[in-house]
């Protein structure tokens, strides 16, 4: 029986969404799993909202399309509450998890009355404190990890410290700040209690 997963990223252009959506296939793919992680977006610029999306299934998948319905939506950045619905589609029994440092009680009443599990994660205080530098997608990938239960925490990290040796194979701190963002990150998400 398939056990497709559809995931939603919702980010500005330069933020790393359509990065992150990669990587994730990639780890996923590496596991055995059928993948499938693209963006959508057009003419936009450095800052303009962008969507990507990735499925992940032990099955062939078939579909290629949008994902309309997701399971899980990442929100690479929460100004984008204020003009995009992010979690139109979004499945009740599914989660969505937000980058953001405002309280759940700012957080919630922009999420259009969802009823679902609702994660917050600081990504900008974790990248700066582990890579020096804002880059929200490395602690956005850990979070939604952790949340979705697509791989175990120790099957991805491993999957993502042997992609980053290679990607990065004359930059060790680049390997060592990355590694140190997925794991705070996967320790750091917070439910919301409602």
């Amino acid at each position: 029986m398939s056990k497709l997963v559809e995931i939603r990223w919702h980010g500005r252009g330069g933020q790393g969404a359509k990065t992150a959506s990669l990587l994730l296939a990639d780890a996923a793919f590496t596991t055995g799993k059928f993948v499938q992680g693209f963006p959508e977006y057009g003419p936009e610029r450095m800052g303009a909202p962008i969507t990507a999306y990735n499925r992940i299934d032990d099955e062939r998948i078939r579909v290629h399309s949008n994902i309309y319905e997701p399971d899980f939506v990442v929100v690479v950045d929460d100004t984008l509450l204020s003009s995009v619905d992010v979690t139109k589609g979004l499945k009740k029994e599914g989660a969505i998890v937000i980058n953001t440092s405002k309280s759940q009680e700012e957080i919630l009443p922009k999420l259009k009355g969802y009823e679902g599990r609702v994660y917050l994660c600081d990504a900008r205080k974790i990248s700066e404190e582990t890579l020096g530098k804002y880059f929200p997608n490395t602690p956005m990938l850990g979070s939604v990890i952790k949340i979705s239960n697509i791989m175990s925490p120790e099957e991805f990290l491993n999957t993502m410290e042997d992609s980053f040796k290679h990607k990065f194979a004359t930059k060790p701190e680049v390997i060592k700040g990355n590694m140190a963002a997925l794991k705070v990150s996967m320790r750091e998400v917070k439910i919301c209690e409602k």
